[in-house]
Formats: structure tokens, sequence, C-alpha cells
């Protein structure tokens, strides 16, 4: 053997793959791959005891191990695609996702329309805008309003939009928004609140739930209201078939009847703390791979892996000038580890999708603090910069220890937590009276880049701190803490805490 002298970091490498249930990994697992930037203290920590009997010779024994805590941490550039299937655990929540299908066959016929064919057609409607993700060729990755749904057979779309193809592994897709028919959808902002309202579309058959994000209006003048005010980013207050109210848009907006305009509605896939039977927990096997040990055998390679492993904290790192970050932290019943001619758990490892990291400084289309309103939407936001900020989630995890058992047997899920902090440009005195106050306070933060996006909203917050910090030569900041609430008492069935609204598909107009 010739056994190595040191390993590199640069060649370890970390995969997931979800659990059969908590601490088995089950038969034919999906490992994902991941691209950390750091990691921190991932591994068992072990608990010795020493004896100590009284003796004359005033020495103890040999410790003997009596406790295992496995943890294990790292932090990952935050993007739309890689991160999804952790985040619904993250929320001990299903992601409540829009139609999405993979398809079998792109067909164009120059007589009939051209249509994808997909096994089921659940969420496609009429009408309905659906974004094509990694087909051969571009014609058949865009942006179509669907025509006609064959029930679990296809979807068609304009004649001369699709180019024939057989599609490669994985290809599909997915429901980004809806397309009204001329005329159809006006704006009444005579009440308390603004609504669209329309006569033929049933807003209650499109997926949407209240607290998520849509964007109105696509690129095009006939797509949007004429208004600029009433496109843009808007929340959902409450649905109704022919009426979806809204709150925290970008402006106040206006009354506005539409004439021959086909008004294009764009929403996402839904993640938030969920209540009740919704609730569902997950569990992970996370692998590290160390390298190979002998270099003589570069194929066999070690590693240590995370038994039983649910996400105990989330942060979203919002730094001046830099990328967006996360930090994850996980609470594990077990650690072990595997030598090189063990060889890894994890095989057919899926590469993390392609896709754009976000940056601070050009990527963030919307950020508002403001108080809490029934009757305004855009109400004044309590600062226009910052300079930094970072929202946790925390499920205050703790393992559940037991005689036989070294680590643990299982994980019980505490209060889910939800804080942050800010450090905005000072202003004027309002922030620091809303602290003084106690008056209810939401958050809300829109990324976009390329087409895609996420919102994220917490609906409900009280703040605290609000200190002018004061340095000569140095603009004023006025630091904030943030503690997050149910928003129960905010609207009808917004009864979450935190809520994520992925856009996979937004106009250029949302950047």
């Amino acid at each position: 053997m010739a056994q190595v002298n040191k390993i590199d970091s640069n060649i370890t490498g970390l995969a997931y793959a979800e659990e059969a249930s908590l601490g088995v990994l089950g038969g034919g697992p999906s490992w994902k791959r991941l691209e950390p930037n750091s990691y921190n203290d991932f591994g068992g920590e072990l608990t010795t005891v020493a004896p100590n009997p009284i003796n004359p010779s005033r020495q103890r024994k040999k410790g003997v191990v009596t406790d295992l805590d496995a943890s294990g941490g790292f932090n990952h550039n935050l993007t739309y695609h890689n991160l999804t299937d952790l985040l619904q655990a993250v929320f001990f929540a299903d992601i409540r996702a829009k139609g999405r299908q993979t398809v079998t066959a792109v067909d164009e016929d120059a007589s009939d329309p051209d249509f994808y064919a997909i096994a089921n057609t659940s969420g496609f409607v009429v009408g309905g805008l659906i974004k094509g993700n990694g087909f051969t060729n571009a014609a058949n990755n865009g942006l179509n309003v669907i025509t006609t749904v064959n029930s679990n057979t296809s979807v068609e779309v304009a004649d001369g939009q699709l180019v024939t193809e057989t599609p490669p592994a994985g290809a599909y897709i997915q429901v980004v928004g809806v397309e009204g028919t001329a005329g159809d959808i006006d704006v009444d902002a005579a009440g308390d609140l603004p609504a669209l309202t329309s006569t033929t579309l049933d807003f209650t058959t499109l997926g949407l739930v209240v607290g998520q994000w849509i964007f109105v209006g696509g690129d095009s003048a006939g797509t949007r209201f004429s208004t600029a005010q009433n496109n843009g980013f808007k929340r959902i207050r409450a649905i109704a078939a022919n009426r979806l109210t809204l709150d925290k848009s970008v402006q106040q907006m206006s009354t506005e009847a539409s004439t021959t305009e086909t008004i294009r509605i764009f929403f996402g896939d839904v993640l938030r703390n969920e209540t009740g039977t919704s609730i569902k927990r997950r569990s992970y096997h996370i692998e590290r791979t160390l390298g190979a040990p002998d270099d003589a055998n570069p194929s066999q390679i070690q590693s240590e892996y995370l038994r039983g492993a649910i996400p105990n904290e989330f942060t979203i790192n919002i730094p001046t000038a830099n990328l967006v970050n996360v930090d994850f932290t996980f609470v594990a019943i077990d650690h072990n580890q595997r030598t090189g001619t063990d060889g890894p758990l994890q095989n057919s490892v899926q590469n993390p999708q392609k896709a754009d990291v976000y940056n601070t400084s050009s990527d963030f289309s919307r950020i508002k603090m403001a108080t809490v309103s029934d009757t305004n939407e855009a109400p004044t936001p309590l600062f226009a910069f910052i300079t930094e900020a970072s929202i946790a989630i925390n499920n205050n995890l703790s393992p559940n220890k037991a005689v036989g058992v070294l680590g643990a047997f299982d994980v019980t899920a505490g209060t889910f937590q939800v804080s942050g902090n800010i450090t905005a440009y000072f202003g004027n005195v309002a922030a620091v009276q809303a602290v003084r106050g106690n008056a209810d306070i939401t958050l809300d933060m829109a990324i976009v880049k390329n087409n895609t996006g996420i919102v994220i909203d917490i609906p409900l917050v009280s703040l605290g701190d609000g200190r002018l910090n004061v340095e000569q030569d140095q603009p004023i900041t006025l630091p904030l803490s943030m503690d997050a609430a149910t928003a129960e008492d905010v609207a009808t069935g917004m009864d979450h805490t935190a809520l994520l609204t992925f856009f996979g598909y937004l106009p250029d107009a949302a950047e």
C-alpha cells in the first residue's frame, strides 16, 4: 500500500439522499450533489466518562465513550433550483407546486396545433402559461399559452411555436402563470384593498394560496395594464372565483378596465410552514467524501456520513456587494465513517442543475419593510436602502437519547421560529417609532435574474433594537432585529410565519 500523507479539502464532495424513514436510507435512493462553500462542525462529537474510584494512587481509569452528538452544517450559494428539496425539510412541508410534468414527445404539425405529450395534465388549464425546460431545441424551452388540454395525454399550444423532437431525459414543462382572454381581467381599486376581477377566468382553479406573490403584466403592451402601477409584484390577500384581492403592491393601484388586452399573471410554487396534517418531516443521509487514502487505488474513496439528519437552522445571508448565501445546520441521530475499500454510499449522483447565483448589487428588484395595512396596498417603507440583512429559521430540534443507544433514536421538533437582523440607512424616525410602538411590521424581498426569481415574505414581524449608529464622517445607520409570528390575525388563510414563492418564469419587466 501507498498511504497518502495528507488529503486536501478541494477533493472532498457533499451529497444527500432523502431517507425512507428516520435513519433508514431505503432501496434505490436518489443522491443529489451539493456545492458548499464551507463546512460547520460536520461529524460526531463523542462524550467520554473516565471512572474515578477512590484509591490510594489518586488516579483515574481510562474513559469510555458514553454519548454521541451527530450534527453538521454548510454554507451554500442561493440558487433558484438546487436547494428546493432541503428547503422543504426546513419548513417541514411539501412545496405547493403548480403543474409540472416530464415531456415524452414534442410534435410540430403543419396542419394541427403543436403539443407537448405528458402523462398527467393535472394543474394545466386552457390559458395557462407554460415554460419548457431542458429541451434540445431552444423553441421548445420558450413561454407558450395552452390552447387545449387533452386529459392525461397532451397540452396544445398555438401552431408553429414548437419543433418536433424526442426530448432528452428530464425535459419538462411547468405552469408559470395564466393569460386572460381579451378584456376579461380588470382592476377594481374602489375598496379598502385593490383586486383583479374577471368575468370568465376562475381564480380558484389556478392553485393559488393566500399570502403568495404574483407578478401582473407581460412585456408586450397587449399583455399588461396601461396604468403602470397596476402591473408588477403583488401579494394575494384573498381569493374568490372572479376576484383576487391584493396587497403589498409596489405602488397604489388604480381602477382600470381592460379592452383588448390579454392580461398575463405570473405565479410560482409556494413553500411555507404548514399546520395540522400538512406538516411533513423529512430526514436525510448526508455524505461527505474524503478522498482516497491509498494513492495506488484512487477509486477507493473513503467518506463520512450523517444518518437521520434533519435541518435545524437555516439562515439567508444578504451582505453588501456579494453573493446571497445560506447556512444549513442539521441535527442527526448518528455519524459513521466508511473506508476506501467500503466506498461511499452515494452512487449515480445527480449533479446540480445549472443555475445562476444571485448577487446583492443587481439582482434585488424589491426590498421593503413597512407597517401592515388593511387599507393601503403600498404603505410608506420604513427605509430606502439597507447595508445587510439576515433571515433565520430555527426548528429548535433536540435529539432523543435512551439507554442502549449511542447517539439518538429520534429527534423532537420545537417551535418554528423565524427571526433576523437588518441594518438600514436612517432617513426618518418612523422605524424607531415602530419599535417603540410595537407596530405590526411586514418584510418582503424579491430576487430576480434571467427570468426566474424568488420572493421571500415575512407577513408579521415585531421589531427590536432601533438604536441609531452615529459615527463621524459616516451615514447614520439603523440596526433592527426581527421576531416573526403567525399572520393568522393579518388575513384569513395566512396562518404561516414565512413564505417563499419560486417563479419559474418572470418577464423582463420584473428585473
